[in-house]
């Protein structure tokens, strides 16, 4: 039911395919994050239109609302959301370093709902069970993500706990339409990360997510930390948890990661933040106001191909959702976009002259709008 082939390799850049029960992944590739269910103000139609192979929703989330039996009732995820494609969730290991009053020990890890109060108390096996009753095609193990970046001592013990729950979840782990992958932590040290890498790799997982990064560390150091983990994993899939910044992406693809996943694109949309291929602008600035230009001249989306900055800039100061919701398709659009020119240069053997070029345009503006 599952494989993964790298087809080309450009460098350390490399395209792919992933198959799993629900068809092909062309790699690299970034997923939407619907967390609950949904990608924030869009259709799953609309997500597969743009070409989004995958997403990621989140288990924890799920478990608290709408809960296992809706979801059961419904014919598990795929039914629920009319998602026709790939799915993964996320264990909520990240929810360690998102949500308050969170705490953990060397069994699980203790989680209270923001909105009701409850406290809940997930272990690894519970957490598998879990994801198994939600039914995506890929789960990932319980993982313990610090919630400071360089409290050293919080990261030694984020790197022992996410070892062992990933045994019990292998153990616990027991549906073959499912694959697990594990997340290596280890904060911005080397030598944290490579220990952890090399006791998953004992465990002999096919995908690896590198987590606990985007969480405050200089982006040098996660360069750091990406090169010396891709280069340990060659043969294996390469998943860059959390990570949707446009030039981050082009530079994290160059190192070899296949898989990214980010809340970005879509929550700075309904801010108003536009991503355009020659940099991101707020479209509520006052330079807006009577510009008939799309959003962005070089994207074709139905946004772009529709309506005016002016006009969307209008509907964000009369507080109309369809802004946000144009913004978001927009972005969305965009890094499928960005993802597939992505592929076709790694495809041709040009992805360094894409990469130089894409990010002189790209970073140009941003500081011209910074």
């Amino acid at each position: 039911m599952f494989s993964f082939t790298i087809n080309k390799s450009d460098g350390s850049a490399r395209t792919g395919v992933f198959i799993s029960p629900h068809g092909k992944v062309e790699t690299p590739c970034f997923m939407p994050v619907a967390t609950s269910a949904s990608v924030r103000l869009l259709t799953s139609r609309e997500v597969m239109e743009m070409g989004f192979d995958a997403i990621i929703l989140n288990a924890y989330h799920l478990f608290v609302r709408p809960g296992l039996e809706i979801i059961a009732n419904s014919g598990k995820i795929h039914s629920f959301m009319r998602w026709h494609k790939m799915a993964i969730t996320d264990s909520g290991g990240f929810q360690i370093f998102s949500l308050p009053d969170s705490q953990a020990d060397e069994d699980g890890i203790v989680l209270r709902s923001p909105e009701s109060g409850v406290t809940l108390y997930f272990t690894p096996e519970k957490i598998i069970e879990i994801e198994n009753k939600i039914g995506a095609d890929v789960i990932m193990c319980l993982d313990y993500c610090p919630k400071i970046w360089d409290n050293l001592r919080e990261i030694r013990l984020s790197v022992q706990r996410t070892i062992s729950w990933a045994k019990r979840c292998q153990i616990a782990h027991s549906n073959m339409e499912q694959q697990l992958w594990c997340i290596i932590q280890g904060g911005t040290d080397l030598n944290l990360r490579k220990q952890c890498f090399e006791e998953l790799e004992k465990l002999s997982f096919q995908g690896y997510g590198i987590g606990g990064l985007s969480i405050g560390e200089p982006w040098e150091k996660s360069l750091e930390i990406i090169n010396m983990l891709t280069g340990m994993g060659k043969n294996r899939i390469m998943y860059l948890m959390g990570l949707g910044m446009p030039d981050q992406i082009v530079e994290s693809v160059e190192y070899g990661i296949d898989f990214f996943d980010c809340a970005m694109p879509t929550r700075i949309a309904r801010n108003g933040t536009t991503i355009s291929w020659a940099g991101k602008f707020n479209i509520k600035a006052g330079w807006c106001k009577n510009d008939q230009t799309p959003l962005d001249p070089d994207c074709d989306c139905f946004v772009c191909r529709t309506y005016s900055r002016s006009y969307i800039r209008h509907l964000f100061n009369a507080k109309e959702l369809l802004g946000m919701r144009l913004n978001s398709y927009h972005n969305l659009y965009f890094m499928s976009k960005l993802m597939a020119k992505i592929r076709e240069s790694i495809n041709r053997g040009n992805f360094v002259e894409f990469k130089k070029n894409f990010l002189e345009k790209y970073k140009q503006k941003e500081k011209k709008n910074a």
